[in-house]
């Protein structure tokens, strides 16, 4: 261990003398020295957080390695935490850094907390109650498509309707994340064919509209089921019947 980190880890374990709050691991002439310092962090919540430093020989020439564990965060906060210590490590001058990162912790701390929050928040979105009419170009293979989108709805528990006539639309209703999932399938997964009869995948499809639904659990869609309808008097019964004649006014505009 060199005179500069010999002279750090002293003043380490002066700065952080509380119990439990600084612990030297292990040091060596050949690897140098690696310590941990156990501090709080997250303001109020005062977040328990251990920072393992690796000093090795070239430091402080070259940064530190360090390590980020807690248990009061998730190991992509910890991930986040650690890539910005290691960020401001590369930024500072090449001299003894250790207690700067551990004061740049609440920092890198606070960042981590407000993008797990909008994590959460989007998780929380993605199951949300979603309610989507797509429009599709055609149907040449009818039992293989309808047989795809059967499949798809019962996988991703989608309720919803296959409106076969001059337009045809389909109606799914379900978790915002299960909808999209079934949208990305139509585009990428060869459900029909061609003019030539080759296997080919949905690229005119449209979703006309997309929205949350906040329909009551009586006026939902219990399945998913296929119709045909021959006339435009004829689907708009049919949104009617699902109590879906707002949506229908919606996206008519679009059908003409």
């Amino acid at each position: 261990m060199s005179d500069v980190v010999f002279e750090e880890v002293s003043v380490l374990s002066a700065i952080y003398c509380g119990e439990g709050e600084f612990e030297l691991v292990r040091q060596s002439a050949q690897d140098g020295a690696v310590v941990r310092i156990n501090c709080t962090a997250g303001g109020e919540r005062g977040l328990n957080v251990s920072l393992l430093f690796n000093l090795q020989p070239p430091y402080p020439s070259s940064p530190p390695d360090i390590s980020v564990s807690s248990a009061a965060l998730s190991r992509t906060q910890c991930q986040s935490v650690r890539q910005r210590l290691l960020d401001k490590a590369a930024a500072l001058p090449s001299e003894p850094m250790v207690h700067q990162l551990v004061e740049h912790l609440q920092h890198c701390v606070e960042l981590a907390e407000d993008c797990g929050a909008a994590e959460g928040a989007e998780k929380e979105r993605e199951k949300e109650e979603w309610t989507a009419v797509l429009l599709l170009d055609h149907i040449r293979s009818r039992n293989q498509y309808v047989g795809f989108l059967e499949r798809w709805s019962q996988d991703l528990q989608l309720k919803g309707r296959l409106l076969l006539g001059p337009k045809i639309l389909v109606i799914l209703q379900g978790e915002r994340r299960d909808v999209k999932e079934f949208c990305r399938r139509l585009k990428t997964v060869k459900v029909d064919v061609d003019a030539s009869g080759k296997k080919c995948k949905e690229r005119m499809m449209k979703v006309l509209i997309e929205t949350a639904s906040d329909l009551p659990s009586q006026h939902r869609l219990q399945s998913f089921e296929v119709k045909d309808y021959q006339s435009s008097p004829e689907l708009t019964a049919v949104f009617q019947e699902l109590n879906a004649a707002e949506l229908y006014e919606q996206i008519l505009p679009s059908l003409k």
